[in-house]
């Protein structure tokens, strides 16, 4: 009979110790004084906090491509290097998914872009200057707009580099 009523009474004892010191050990109630300070403030203060807490929402992600591309820059028929870069895509807040799930076709239509500017000298010489990034950035920007649509803000190169052979 002691065996069925010990774990019962250790249950409510313990229940009734976690009660007292959750009563016992429960913050101060807040200042009134501080409370009637907090509702005398004006209407248009309210709204300006509101304001901003707006702008501090993003409206844009970023999407890092899974692997790297990789464009190889040929001069007289032969391999003479090798760009390595990755890159992001800026998308409106949700299209997260939707870059995922077009990332194979994504991927073909930037590497004929790449080619297409190794082609055409866009690697040679000073590669990363900023007319030729920004002409880059724009060509990779219009296509990924093409593939996804006006999800797409923008692309970014996060790392380039060049190997010479």
């Amino acid at each position: 009979m002691l065996g069925k009523i010990l774990p019962i009474l250790l249950a409510l004892i313990g229940l009734g110790a976690g009660g007292g010191a959750g009563y016992f050990l429960r913050p101060p109630p807040p200042d009134p004084t501080a409370m009637a300070e907090c509702a005398q403030i004006p209407q248009d203060h309210a709204s300006t906090d509101s304001e901003h807490a707006d702008e501090e929402i993003p409206t844009t992600e970023f999407v890092k491509l899974n692997n790297q591309f990789i464009v190889p820059v040929v001069e007289a028929g032969l391999v003479h290097s090798l760009v390595i870069m990755s890159l992001s895509i800026e998308v409106k807040v949700g299209a997260t998914e939707k870059v995922y799930r077009a990332e194979p076709k994504l991927r073909d239509a930037f590497l004929q872009v790449l080619f297409d500017h190794a082609n055409t000298g866009g690697f040679a010489g000073e590669f990363t200057s900023s007319a030729n990034m920004d002409r880059l950035r724009t060509a990779l920007g219009e296509t990924a707009r093409n593939v996804l649509g006006d999800y797409v803000v923008g692309v970014l190169v996060s790392d380039i580099v060049r190997q010479d052979t």
